[in-house]
């Protein structure tokens, strides 16, 4: 237990108190004592937490059922207890439905009983208190959770509409490459060719296969790939390549940015140019 235990005893008989006080002598507990029911929830007041009540039952001015009713009211967690020396079923029930009592006691009391029942009593405050305390830190989790929730939820749309222009502007680029009169083709300094429009297809796609995502050795001709190491070390070129009988004139670009981006793009004309220079 993390904090201190407190106990009020209300009785109008001094002797009560006396020996309720005497019997928690050797124990922890802080022993409020109060001859009336008035005098009890003035302690309340100015006391707290008091975990413990324990009342007498028949009481001038404020009985002990009028009394807890109280206590219910202003402090509901505290664990009430009725001590008394008239036992009768009416007096039991109105105690329970009206003042929400936890036990009734008959006087005199057994002190070992009620030492038990206190310390029961405080088990089930305690109890009752840490699970207040889980649901608060599961709630403020939950909330916690929640939005978290909403936050992914917003980063998702975000990112879904930043994907969604993406690949409208990629498949604008695409496009735009596709209208083009000549062939390109894009290669990374893997070697693997990253990007193809429609005139590069069909100028060697048809010879090895699809070359998208493919090494440029496997997929480009021997001369080509001549062509694109001496681009990678000039840094661009233009040549004729000869190509069934007559040259296509290629051009290579070695791009590289400051920002780590670096590939070779290769420009094929479309127009193929015979040995005598004419286009064709």
């Amino acid at each position: 237990m993390d904090e201190q235990v407190r106990i009020l005893c209300v009785d109008d008989e001094e002797n009560v108190l006396r020996s309720l006080k005497r019997l928690f002598l050797d124990s922890e507990y802080e022993i409020h004592i109060a001859a009336s029911g008035d005098e009890g929830l003035e302690i309340l007041r100015k006391t707290e937490p008091v975990q413990i009540i324990i009342s007498d039952y028949r009481m001038p001015k404020m009985n002990g059922v009028d009394f807890l009713k109280e206590v219910y009211r202003h402090w509901p967690d505290t664990i009430r207890i009725v001590l008394s020396g008239y036992a009768d079923t009416a007096s039991i029930v109105e105690a329970i439905n009206v003042g929400h009592i936890y036990k009734f006691i008959p006087k005199p009391w057994n002190d070992a009983e009620l030492k038990v029942a206190i310390s029961n009593a405080l088990d089930r405050y305690f109890i009752k208190q840490k699970n207040i305390q889980l649901t608060k830190e599961l709630e403020a989790k939950n909330r916690e959770l929640q939005e978290i929730n909403n936050n992914l939820e917003v980063l998702v749309t975000e990112r879904t509409a930043d994907l969604m222009m993406q690949n409208k502007i990629l498949n604008c680029s695409q496009n735009i490459l596709d209208s083009l009169p000549v062939a390109v083709i894009g290669i990374d300094p893997e070697g693997q060719i990253v990007q193809c429009n429609k005139l590069g297809l069909e100028f060697f796609s048809s010879e090895k296969g699809y070359i998208m995502g493919r090494d440029r050795w496997d997929s480009l001709p021997d001369e080509i790939n001549t062509f694109i190491e001496d681009v990678t070390e000039k840094g661009a070129l233009s040549a004729n390549i000869p190509r069934n009988g007559a040259d296509i004139r290629i051009k290579g670009v070695h791009m590289k940015y400051s920002n780590g981006q670096e590939g070779i793009i290769l420009i094929f004309d479309r127009n193929r140019v015979n040995v005598n220079g004419n286009c064709k």
